[in-house]
């Protein structure tokens, strides 16, 4: 009798085991199971993530690309022969103003996409600004004299491209930096300023926005009769 109850205890034991172990591994099923269904389901959020992510990046690069091709072929501004006929390119996207009226300032041009804002008072950061002075070189520079000391702008000699071969050209100077201090802050942007015969010409972009037009599509294309 005691045999057999030793043997009925090992059979409960054993069964109290196995349903253990079952439920251990049924468990570690389900977690698994869920584990891989979280996974899946976080991996397909995260593939959609990017490739949404990846499509609005090529679309906007497609939208710069088509940006920039479309100011192609340029528009070409030449100011009055006696004045030293001032020629540059710019994106046929702009619209220019430009009043060659005044006597103390024979060109003063504005330059700006799709259409021009008004140019009375300074808070407009144009993409463009032109401007042949009856001033001397070294009046206009010296205007920026304290940005230069100060570090705001940065003074480099500078000669265009087109202009670099050509006979009686003096160097002018590029400045890069705070250019323009308005009632809505400072401008950042670029200007060169360079002798026109009797004149002084400041060419300039107003905001960091243009300044790659400024650089490769203007600059390399201004020309001016020494």
């Amino acid at each position: 009798m005691r045999k057999q109850n030793e043997v009925g205890s090992s059979s409960v034991a054993f069964a109290n085991i196995f349903c253990i172990l079952f439920i251990a591994a049924a468990s570690f099923g389900v977690w698994a199971f869920m584990g891989r269904q979280d996974y899946k389901n976080n991996s397909d959020q995260k593939s959609a993530a990017a490739v949404e992510a990846a499509k609005k990046a090529q679309a906007a690069e497609l939208q710069k690309k088509f940006d920039e091709d479309y100011k192609n072929p340029n528009k070409t501004y030449q100011g009055p022969v006696a004045f030293g006929s001032v020629t540059f390119s710019y994106p046929k996207t702009w619209s220019a103003y430009v009043d060659e009226s005044g006597s103390a300032e024979p060109i003063n041009g504005y330059f700006y996409p799709d259409k021009v804002p008004s140019i009375s008072g300074d808070k407009t950061a144009y993409a463009l600004r032109v401007e042949l002075l009856n001033t001397t070189y070294s009046q206009i520079l010296q205007q920026y004299s304290s940005q230069i000391k100060s570090g705001k702008v940065k003074a480099s000699a500078y000669v265009p491209p087109k202009m670099k071969d050509v006979a009686n050209v003096q160097p002018g100077t590029k400045l890069d930096g705070v250019i323009n201090h308005t009632s809505s802050g400072d401008q950042n942007g670029s200007m060169v300023i360079v002798q026109v015969r009797d004149k002084t010409l400041k060419i300039y972009t107003e905001s960091q926005q243009f300044m790659n037009d400024f650089n490769n599509i203007v600059l390399p294309n201004l020309t001016y009769l020494p």
